[in-house]
């Protein structure tokens, strides 16, 4: 039995896209963020957070999206989807699974004070703009760092899952228009044939409701 605790279109999407690519579709628990079965028994003992994801596999349990991944790679290495140590990208591969959650924090933080802030509540415009500021500076070093049609220059692997989710999020809040390179890298990610699986299992986005997220002016 494979289990995965998945909220939709969320980081969790990066477990399921790489589960598709090595042909396995998992059993998926669904959550929604800030419903109370986030806080319950089943998913807090498979992460003690209660964060998303978490992976049942193998007989074990193993919670963080890098974490999950790295343990798929180095558990079916026969799909080429990891770097061992040794290979000539091994750097460059754990540089960009560290990478990715650079860029997901700010996308995270920028999720919290666009979409959870509730009246009386509100965003703090300075706040806001800083993050968006850098993550727009990520965005723009990602795009200097694509090696060719991957990431990687030896080709496709779970650093492109890991960095591809972020670029199905951040463009709600910083456009890709300076950067064709990086436009380019997405449309050839959301190309892939596991990439189209893992989205019809996730059906249409509802995370977010507008299309484009400006800061907040101060007034």
């Amino acid at each position: 039995m494979i289990r995965l605790h998945h909220v939709p279109w969320g980081r969790s999407f990066r477990v399921l896209w790489l589960l598709q690519e090595m042909g396995i579709t998992p059993e998926i628990e669904r959550y929604q963020i800030g419903t109370k079965k986030m806080r319950q028994p089943g998913l807090m003992k498979s992460s003690p957070a209660g964060r998303i994801p978490a992976l049942e596999i193998d007989g074990i349990t193993v919670f963080e999206s890098a974490a999950i991944l790295q343990y798929l790679c180095e558990s079916r290495p026969h799909h080429g989807f990891g770097r061992a140590p040794g290979h000539a990208d091994r750097v460059t591969y754990l540089e960009a699974m560290g990478f990715a959650e650079t860029m997901a924090s700010l996308i995270e933080q920028l999720n919290l004070n666009h979409l959870f802030l509730r009246p009386p509540a509100k965003p703090s415009p300075a706040v806001v703009k800083l993050n968006t500021l850098r993550l727009a500076d990520t965005l723009r070093a990602l795009d200097g760092m694509i090696a060719g049609e991957y990431f990687l220059p030896s080709g496709f692997s779970a650093a492109d899952t890991m960095l591809g989710f972020n670029l199905f999020a951040a463009p709600y809040y910083v456009k890709l228009d300076p950067w064709p390179n990086l436009q380019s890298y997405w449309d050839r990610l959301q190309a892939r044939p596991a990439f189209q699986g893992a989205a019809a299992i996730e059906g249409p986005q509802e995370f977010y409701r507008k299309d484009f997220y400006e800061v907040p002016s101060d007034g």
